[in-house]
């Protein structure tokens, strides 16, 4: 399995995923092999090395160490390349763009799958593509990649050489899987791929028997707003502003909390102060582990303005800490959850109705909490690992 993130070299939903379903595939006893790039400050090795997870028997990950992250940019990988160089007070041996480091990573993969047996390769998103490529044909064993994200939910404006790394990828490939029907409806759309070519496994959601018990830093009666995940075009921050202003017209004791780092920061940090907002707005920047949980927690709704979501499992995380939700109809994850409210991203007049509706009816808030923490309790990952062992399977047969 190739991936570019995996707890704790997380910063977004793939590497929980990829946490979450080779959990679910060790459950059903499948041997798991998860080579990820290392970024820096976390591994130090200049060479491959082999790291046990602490809480996942049964996988074996190989770290190559790379300063590239998930949904980097050409540019953060620059800015990390010159930050490397720095520290390091010497050359560098990372390739010099985002593209470049792609290949050598690709080109890591012909060893591993000289060095390594398997039955079947598992690429994650576009990064790992040509990795998984390498690998096939070193090994002749199947492909199958994993569509999380397309280009088209990431940008405003398609990259064409991530575009065509991604179309390769998924013509290639035996079998592919998408994270949703949205998804897939997209590959099929501006990919050119079969639609019997693509298996449809939803994400999940871990439930932790951890106390996450803490005492909120706000006064009893604000009411909280919460924002969580990249702050990037395609998770729609700035519909999340206006739709702000609209509710503060008319309900004055919230605030509204946005928890997350991004290439849009800075925007929506200005855009914030420029609407008149900045005494109602606060940033937590970049959150992880349990810190997570208690956002989730002390919110009184939690808001998901996503302009194209693939799948999305924030969603399914606040429901799990019996947070009511408001989702985008743009998304993947409003094809598996009912009880929550759901709203065009770009409708910020009915994204605010919804949002006081929830601040205002303790009903509305006590049914959209209980019923939606009942719903996501029958959410787990051995179902979808058991979708994905029958994509192997069926990779297999076809590849004999």
């Amino acid at each position: 399995m190739f991936g570019w993130e995996f707890p704790p070299y997380s910063s977004g939903g793939l590497g929980t995923a990829c946490h979450g379903l080779t959990k679910g595939l060790h459950n059903h006893g499948v041997e798991v092999l998860f080579v990820i790039p290392s970024c820096p400050g976390e591994i130090h090795s200049e060479n491959a090395r082999i790291i046990v997870a602490d809480d996942l028997k049964g996988v074996k990950l190989i770290a190559f160490d790379s300063p590239l992250c998930a949904y980097m940019t050409s540019a953060e990988y620059k800015n990390a390349l010159l930050k490397g160089k720095a520290s390091k007070g010497k050359s560098s041996m990372y390739g010099s763009s985002l593209f470049e480091e792609v290949y050598r990573y690709s080109e890591f993969a012909k060893e591993i799958a000289r060095m390594e047996g398997f039955d079947v390769i598992h690429a994650h998103d576009w990064l790992t593509y040509m990795a998984g490529l390498n690998a096939r044909k070193v090994s002749g064993k199947p492909l199958v990649v994993h569509v999380h994200a397309t280009e088209f939910d990431r940008s405003p404006s398609p990259n064409p050489a991530v575009y065509n790394i991604e179309r390769e990828g998924m013509h290639e490939a035996d079998v592919i899987i998408a994270v949703s029907n949205y998804t897939k409806n997209k590959i099929v759309e501006h990919y050119g791929v079969p639609p019997d070519k693509i298996r449809v496994v939803h994400n999940a959601v871990e439930f932790s028997n951890e106390d996450s018990h803490f005492e909120s830093p706000f006064k009893d009666n604000d009411k909280i707003v919460l924002f969580l995940g990249r702050l990037t075009f395609q998770k729609g921050p700035d519909h999340f502003l206006y739709a702000a202003k609209r509710v503060l017209e008319v309900e004055r004791n919230v605030k509204f909390v946005i928890a997350g780092s991004g290439d849009m920061e800075r925007f929506i940090i200005e855009k914030a102060a420029e609407l008149g907002l900045a005494n109602h707005v606060l940033f937590t920047g970049f959150l992880k582990g349990r810190d997570v949980d208690k956002a989730y927690k002390m919110a009184d709704l939690y808001v998901v303005p996503s302009v194209s979501e693939p799948f999305g499992i924030t969603p399914l995380e606040a429901m799990r800490n019996g947070t009511p939700v408001l989702i985008s109809k743009q998304s993947g994850v409003s094809e598996v959850i009912s009880h929550c409210l759901k709203a065009d991203f770009w409708d910020r007049d009915e994204m605010a109705n919804k949002i006081i509706a929830v601040l205002r009816y303790g009903e509305l808030h006590h049914e959209l909490s209980r019923n939606g923490f009942s719903e996501v309790r029958r959410f787990n990952w051995d179902e979808p690992a058991q979708k994905c062992m029958d994509v192997y399977n069926e990779a297999i047969t076809m590849g004999g």
